[in-house]
């Protein structure tokens, strides 16, 4: 414990974040480094508890607790408090492969289960993993890292999210020959297209994927296994495969008018805008713009916000998100106890750019969405509403309830469903190989990550269903142990 009244001494400082207004007209990230003098006075926040939950990896009440990747918090944070940097860094990459990835997008489990939290603000865990990881990149340590010997065995790998590149990482590390196969034209998944440039900028997976493929591992691009690449070629040449496809089938809202134009899902949306940034700087505007028109975005989650937040670099007319649910309460509920997720009213970096430039929180609460209106170009001209009231049944569950009366009209020419995912693709690759199937729709694992199909493994999404990046990787890093026992019959991989 680097300092035993540091908890009491410092309170939580705020992210630092570029002023909204100025952060909403470019589309770089609106996180810049934090002084190192704050950083250390955060880390002397961490109590060093007798029995941490930040790194217990649990899920409680269907939400992550604690940290999956059973990162070793209080000791890197004891390190940063000491100006120890390289130790800190040398703790970090023990457990966690990407932390440039998780300091930057993942909604921090961690911080919800900090011992601190209870009846305080909880340490700033994201906050200083993101600084470790980037002071280390700054000082030249992240170098490649290529294993002396190789075993012969080769092991393919479907699809480059953060489960497919961690297990890569894991596998190639161990002397495996890996090949990470992507379907799209640049690797990292969701990371590259489905999470916008502001939030993670693409250079920081680019500077990722250059070094893996300098470690030896092989990604080949525009590959779509299962057309391109059959899968009888990819089960007679590699000695295994981990299928880390993620959770792609996004959840429709089939409701009247929903074959207008201008209704789309949110990641077609999203992937869109992020390829158009990345093809031409937006200088065809996309095939996807929000500019000048009245934006409606129904759901809520990161998605959702990130809808938002591109809505609004985009130069929308106006924005209001949906949510079906009630407004989250300002502190936790009886029923939502620590060291559960605070399921708490929080203001997102996209939300809190609309109140700067419209002058509130666009998320409206308990609405129900009930049809589109559309012109007679056949395009959507609005989204009819009604207030909804939840309550519980005599099974204690929760019903929604229509307001009478409360039936509205909002203008919207585009309109972006960020509603979840179903789960994986099943059409295709899954289909050809002959995999079962859990009840949830998902690609079927035994407790070692493989499928009904020996020497094929599934992790991320594609098995777990609609997760945090956090938990992809600590997948990945789990099937890839699971793989590398199969093929050695033992492992060296934690």
């Amino acid at each position: 414990m680097g300092k035993p009244t540091g908890f009491i001494e410092y309170t939580r400082s705020v992210e630092m974040v570029r002023p909204p207004l100025e952060r909403v007209a470019d589309w770089r990230e609106f996180h810049p480094h934090s002084d190192e003098s704050e950083l250390r006075n955060q880390s002397a926040r961490c109590m060093d508890c007798a029995v941490p939950f930040c790194h217990t990896g649990n899920v409680l009440a269907g939400a992550a607790s604690g940290c999956p990747l059973n990162n070793l918090i209080p000791e890197w944070n004891d390190l940063v408090y000491h100006g120890r940097w390289r130790e800190a860094f040398d703790r970090l990459d023990q457990t966690n492969n990407f932390p440039e990835f998780t300091g930057r997008v993942c909604p921090a489990p961690c911080e919800g289960s900090c011992v601190l939290a209870i009846n305080d603000q909880p340490v700033t865990i994201k906050r200083i993993e993101q600084a470790i990881i980037d002071h280390a990149f700054d000082a030249g340590w992240v170098v490649p890292q290529r294993s002396a010997t190789r075993t012969g065995k080769h092991v393919a790998i479907v699809g480059s999210g953060p489960a497919g590149l961690a297990a890569a990482d894991q596998l190639n590390q161990v002397g495996h020959s890996v090949t990470v196969f992507e379907r799209a034209d640049r690797i990292g998944g969701l990371l590259m297209y489905g999470i916008p440039n502001m939030k993670l900028e693409k250079f920081v997976i680019q500077r990722r994927t250059n070094l893996l493929a300098a470690e030896g591992v092989e990604f080949v691009i525009n590959t779509n296994v299962g057309r391109d690449y059959s899968t009888d070629r990819l089960m007679q040449e590699f000695d295994a495969i981990i299928l880390c496809g993620g959770a792609t089938r996004p959840r429709d809202l089939v409701i009247e008018g929903r074959s207008l134009s201008g209704i789309h899902f949110a990641m077609d949306f999203l992937q869109s805008n992020t390829k158009n940034l990345l093809d031409g700087n937006h200088k065809d505007g996309g095939d996807l713009s929000a500019k000048n028109k009245d934006v409606i975005v129904i759901g809520g989650g990161d998605t959702g916000t990130d809808c938002v937040g591109t809505a609004l670099r985009q130069g929308c007319r106006s924005l209001v998100q949906f949510e079906i649910l009630n407004k989250p309460p300002a502190t936790r509920d009886p029923d939502n106890p620590w060291p559960q997720w605070p399921k708490v009213y929080r203001l997102d970096y996209a939300q809190e750019e609309a109140a700067a430039l419209f002058g509130r929180d666009p998320r409206m609460y308990s609405v129900m969405t009930k049809s589109f209106l559309g012109n007679n170009e056949r395009e959507v001209r609005a989204v009819r509403t009604s207030e909804m009231n939840w309550s519980k049944d005599a099974n204690e569950s929760f019903r929604p309830l229509e307001l009478a009366g409360t039936e509205r009209e909002w203008p919207a020419q585009m309109v972006l469903l960020a509603l979840g995912f179903e789960g994986p693709e099943t059409e295709g690759l899954i289909n050809q190989l002959g995999l079962d199937l859990d009840k949830r729709g998902n690609v079927a694992t035994d407790e070692n990550k493989m499928t009904s199909v020996p020497k094929i493994f599934a992790a991320g999404d594609m098995a777990r269903g609609q997760s945090l990046v956090v938990w992809a990787i600590a997948d990945g890093r789990q099937a890839a142990r699971a793989a590398d026992k199969f093929l050695m019959g033992e492992t060296r991989r934690r």
